[in-house]
């Protein structure tokens, strides 16, 4: 997998935006992808140093239409923090 086909797309949520100024962010990753590929897709990505990376996996939720169910499909969510030397990633800072 590239850089590009790890990271899916940033969380713009109230809770994540206001970890942006601790240099704290959050993205939707592959599913497939574990924490030393994330680091690397991020730095490489966005030019800057990684100091810590938490994964979340979020199962799906049950969706029932009439008498059919399913299951929305499980993504992977990955809080990324930055190391204070860092500098931060311009796409966030334009949000607060």
């Amino acid at each position: 997998m590239t850089a590009e086909d790890i990271i899916i797309s940033p969380v713009l949520t109230e809770k994540s935006n206001d970890n942006i100024h601790a240099k704290r962010y959050a993205f939707i990753v592959d599913v497939r992808a574990d924490k030393k590929q994330i680091k690397a897709a991020v730095e490489h990505i966005f030019d800057v140093k990684v100091e810590r990376v938490n994964v979340v996996t979020v199962r799906g939720k049950l969706k029932r239409q009439g008498r059919t169910q399913g299951y929305t499909p499980e993504r992977k969510k990955a809080y990324v923090t930055l190391s204070d030397s860092s500098k931060a990633i311009p796409f966030f800072e334009t949000l607060s």
